[in-house]
């Protein structure tokens, strides 16, 4: 907090303690009040009412944002033959089975991994690499497929993948300061919606706890998280 200084506390003072607003409201502050020099990434995060320990629980799934992220997503292809030509066509940025060898020795250099299953044999002994970063490809995720080139040009058109983490939170990336309204608003949306659709059988009470969005250097905006205990808004 200290690093932020007076532009900081200027910010955070211009959001009343305690107020939950609408989301298209929430959005039009957090662009209001981010300050830095730079085009700052607005992101979300959502406190959900389940418990990671139990395997029923997790909540976890993708979701292609209508005006992507804003940012580029390097995308790594694990695959041979007519499939990495399929990758390579379609705009991986990395596509080979050598790039296993080169993140066993520390090359992590990508956003997102993609493989085929014929792959999983090479690519399963990695997970201990990958999967404490998210970056583990699963067939849930559609990061494991046959049809590559599909999930390649999905990824590089703002498809992301989200999973709650241990205290029960899920972050994730809605775009830029630089984006209009509308569009972090309808990003917004759309996270949302996958969110409450990926509600597990096994969570019980309040399912979305609470939803605040804020751009990299902002403060935190609440959402009425009343809004998403049966549809989105």
């Amino acid at each position: 907090m200290a690093k932020h200084g007076k532009r900081y506390a200027a910010a955070r003072a211009a959001v009343p303690t305690g107020a939950r607003f609408q989301p298209d409201e929430a959005v039009r502050l957090v662009r209001e009040l981010a300050f830095a020099n730079f085009d700052e990434t607005v992101e979300v995060a959502t406190r959900l009412g389940v418990d990671p320990r139990q395997a029923d629980q997790i909540v976890r799934g993708t979701t292609v944002l209508p005006h992507g992220t804003g940012k580029s997503t390097r995308v790594l292809v694990i695959a041979a033959g007519p499939k990495a030509d399929e990758a390579e066509a379609a705009g991986a940025d990395y596509v080979g089975v050598e790039y296993v060898d080169q993140i066993k020795e520390g090359w992590l250099d990508f956003d997102v991994a993609i493989t085929t299953p014929d792959m999983m044999g090479k690519v399963g002994p990695l997970g201990r690499i990958l999967g404490p970063r998210g970056l583990m490809p699963t067939p849930k995720a559609g990061t494991v497929t046959m049809d590559v080139g599909t999930a390649v040009e999905e990824f590089k058109a703002g498809k992301i993948e989200f999973r709650v983490d241990k205290t029960g939170n899920i972050h994730a990336p809605i775009g830029k300061v630089s984006f209009t309204e509308d569009q972090l608003h309808e990003n917004l949306r759309s996270f949302m919606d996958q969110i409450v659709r990926a509600r597990p059988a096994g969570a019980k009470g309040a399912y979305v706890k609470s939803v605040t969005v804020s751009s990299t250097m902002g403060p935190g905006v609440s959402i009425d998280p009343n809004l998403y205990r049966r549809s989105t808004a």
